[in-house]
């Protein structure tokens, strides 16, 4: 089942504008806000596992408010925020995790940060097929026997 459709309209307005409070936009660095329509589809096309403490995490939210986050003005709505960031538990640090690891895989965040758009390794070096000598210092080490469960 996509995010998309297991949160409500109201739930992906509240998150919208919790990452827009999080991370807004700059034009100083030249990057968007994490309520960006490309960053918001990437996270909900990507919840995942992570869609129901989410949602929870909307939910708890929604309470706190008593109507959409939108709807207040922004001292109202920080002062919600903030209540949220202390009682929310683990469904609260989710959905920062979730907002934040789709904002910062963004290429435009990537690029405002001088990072490359691509795997940092090997950085322009090429690797000999079948050289495996980077696995040296882990063949030297002992085994490691565990308990299966």
């Amino acid at each position: 089942m996509s995010a998309d459709n297991s949160l409500t309209s109201t739930q992906r307005d509240d998150l919208r504008t919790i990452a827009a409070m999080m991370i807004p936009a700059s034009d100083e660095y030249k990057v968007p806000g994490a309520d960006d329509a490309a960053i918001q589809a990437d996270i909900l096309a990507t919840l995942g596992r992570d869609t129901d403490m989410v949602r929870e995490g909307l939910d708890h939210l929604a309470r706190l408010a008593g109507k959409p986050l939108a709807e207040f003005d922004p001292a109202r709505r920080d002062a919600v925020a903030k209540e949220f960031r202390a009682t929310g538990g683990a469904p609260a640090a989710t959905l920062v995790r979730v907002v934040l690891q789709c904002y910062y895989r963004d290429d435009r965040v990537l690029r405002s940060l001088g990072l490359e758009l691509r795997a940092p390794f090997p950085k322009g070096y090429e690797l000999e097929q079948g050289d495996w000598s980077l696995l040296d210092p882990v063949k030297a080490r002992p085994p490691m026997l565990r308990r299966a469960q």
